[in-house]
Order: C-alpha cells, then sequence, then structure tokens
C-alpha cells in the first residue's frame, strides 16, 4: 500500500510515517518509482511503535525494544531476556519525573494557596499587569 494508504489506516501522519523511517523503526520496501510500499506488517509495526510512545518511551530506545516485543491478545509481550531489565530501567526513569512533577505542582499549589482566595474584580496594580502580559 502507498503512503497516503497507510496514513488512513494507521492515523499517522505522513510526517511521522517518514521520521519513523528515518529512526529506523520501520522499514517500507520501495517500487521502481521510489515510492514507499508498505504492508500489513508494517501497521502492525506503526501500532507497537504508537503503543511504546504511549508508554513513554523515546524513538531510539524504541528502536532497541521493537525488535524484542510481540503483541499477545493487545498487549505487547517481551521476547528477549535482557529486554525487561531496560524496560525496568525506563520505568524507573518516568517514576522520577512524576516524583519532580509532583513536587513541583505541590510548590505552585504553595503559591496559589497563599493568594487571594477568589479572583479579585478590581484591576490589578501595573507591575502585576506587565507580568501577567509577559506570562501570556
Amino acid at each position: 500500500m502507498r503512503i497516503g494508504d497507510m496514513v488512513r489506516r494507521t492515523g499517522v501522519s505522513e510526517r511521522l510515517l517518514r521520521y519513523y523511517e528515518d529512526q529506523g523503526l520501520l522499514s517500507p520496501a520501495r517500487r521502481p518509482s521510489g515510492y514507499r510500499a508498505y504492508t500489513e506488517a508494517d501497521v502492525a509495526t506503526v501500532a507497537r511503535i504508537r503503543s511504546l510512545l504511549a508508554a513513554g518511551l523515546g524513538t531510539a530506545t524504541i528502536a532497541r525494544v521493537l525488535p524484542c516485543v510481540r503483541e499477545e491478545a493487545e498487549v505487547l509481550a517481551p521476547t528477549c531476556p535482557d529486554l525487561v531489565a531496560e524496560l525496568r530501567v525506563e520505568r524507573d526513569r518516568i517514576d522520577l519525573a512524576i516524583g519532580q512533577l509532583l513536587t513541583s505542582r505541590g510548590l505552585l499549589d504553595q503559591v496559589i494557596a497563599a493568594g487571594p482566595a477568589a479572583p479579585s474584580t478590581e484591576e490589578p496594580e501595573a507591575p502585576c499587569r506587565a507580568r501577567t502580559a509577559q506570562a501570556i
């Protein structure tokens, strides 16, 4: 199938399909005309890529992981012995990022709580207006 058909089948833009190819995640055949020729296996590969992206993995990690997963009952399952350890490292990285975001949210909640209880209907002072405008 041509790239337009692949876009319709996967919901992924042409640009992303080309990016996946550039990253070594997808390897469509080429016709003599130079057009890409996608297969049903490529449709499944794109679905796996999208799942791994949704799980928080970057494309460099996905390039290493992709050959070592298979789909079992709509869930990706590892097939390489070292993959589980690598995925645990990625999960720990995500856990750390979540912890940092929770800390940031807590600090922001403190700032919000220290402010006025209800939004003021009065015009803010000039320095507040300038800072608010810069933030936007």
